[in-house]
């Protein structure tokens, strides 16, 4: 049994009170129903109610979950590596990091490009909360780097460069199904004596439907009655939208999650999502709505079709691990002349939470796509796992 989860202050309450009813007055004004996907919109980005529009401190130590980023600069420094090649082979390229978080990540690869190593355009973030904007240019403007950066409010036209995204897809509204006797129905969420209640009902559109008929010969055969799982048609769309945008690009994506014939494994009988409060993870969204986060691990094989339907080559697949490691982890390590024997057992120890498989080291994967280029990144080539896609 999971420990039960801290309270939150009675300001905290009330603001997850004030997006209950937001949410409330869209399942009334939709007949009794909406989506999960709706829900997960909502609950996440509503204007200045959801997870992530509102103030609350979302990462670090003192938030709700920590990512890779805030646990080491090496991460940032090892992707500077990682990136380099096609930085290289575009003079002036840009940077474009896609929902930057604490601005950590921007801060560590900016410090490790600095002139003469490399020859960098522009470093943009597309950010949609503007609570996490806030906090990104304080953070910084302490490093010294606030005029190196420029924020966008949506993807640029023709870009030509890397674009960067770390758990940004995992974060994405997702639609749940669910495998009944009478064939797959969708979740929708109702509303029963003012709590939020499950609610089956036949698949919302024809594209929703279309993926799940898609999917039947990637699954193993017979998924259990009561099975549930997630389809996440967004972060699909996104991938489209990003290919129209961009000119001449590498993307390089991090998240956690599994191929299509792991993801829908007959033992993963309730799906991926999880919510995360105050550094506890748990399954269910209907808790401290507007207080947490919710999240669905990526199906990686969904994510390469998606990339090469909308153009783009895919160029990598592999772990976290494999990826730091074949871009230099270890070197940034033995060349940090001058510091301490206390630091170095710290990088050490942040080195293991990097890479080893029970931290992030297998669990995270990370896709490579590309579009009118044709640059191999070290990163890929010491593990690449493009057949398992």
């Amino acid at each position: 049994m999971n420990p039960p989860l801290p309270s939150p202050d009675s300001d905290a309450q009330a603001h997850s009170n004030a997006l209950r009813e937001y949410i409330r007055r869209q399942i009334r004004q939709q007949g009794g129903s909406i989506s999960f996907k709706q829900f997960m919109e909502s609950a996440l980005y509503a204007p200045g109610l959801g997870y992530y529009s509102a103030g609350s401190h979302k990462l670090g130590d003192t938030g709700d979950f920590i990512t890779a980023p805030e646990l080491s600069p090496l991460f940032g420094a090892t992707l500077a590596q990682a990136m380099t090649p096609v930085l290289q082979a575009l003079p002036q390229a840009n940077i474009l990091e896609v929902g930057a978080g604490s601005g950590a990540l921007a801060i560590s690869i900016l410090q490790a490009l600095q002139p003469p190593s490399c020859s960098l355009g522009h470093y943009y973030i597309l950010e949609v909360s503007a609570d996490l904007r806030a906090r990104q240019r304080q953070a910084l403007q302490q490093a010294d780097l606030l005029d190196k950066v420029t924020w966008l409010e949506s993807l640029p036209a023709a870009f030509i460069g890397v674009v960067l995204a770390n758990e940004v897809l995992d974060a994405m509204p997702v639609h749940l199904v669910e495998v009944t006797a009478s064939g797959v129905k969708e979740r929708f969420v109702a509303e029963v004596d003012d709590e939020f209640v499950w609610q089956l009902g036949p698949v919302s559109d024809a594209r929703l439907s279309q993926r799940v008929i898609d999917m039947e010969p990637r699954r193993p055969p017979a998924l259990p009655e009561g099975y549930v799982t997630e389809i996440n048609l967004v972060a699909e769309d996104w991938l489209q939208a990003l290919a129209e945008a961009c000119q001449q690009a590498y993307v390089i994506l991090i998240d956690y999650g599994f191929p299509q014939h792991e993801y829908y494994h007959p033992q993963r009988r309730q799906g991926t999502l999880l919510c995360h409060y105050r550094h506890h993870s748990h399954d269910d969204p209907f808790q401290y709505i507007g207080l947490q986060d919710i999240t669905a691990h990526v199906d990686f094989t969904a994510m390469a079709d998606a990339a090469l339907a909308s153009g783009w080559d895919v160029a990598g697949y592999t772990t976290q691990a494999h990826f730091l490691l074949g871009s230099g982890l270890m070197d940034l390590i033995q060349n940090d002349a001058g510091v301490s024997s206390v630091e170095q057992l710290q990088l050490q120890q942040q080195v293991k939470k990097l890479t080893l498989p029970h931290e992030m080291g297998e669990l995270f994967k990370v896709i490579g796509l590309q579009k009118n280029l044709d640059i191999e990144l070290p990163g890929f080539l010491l593990h690449d796992m493009r057949g398992r896609l």
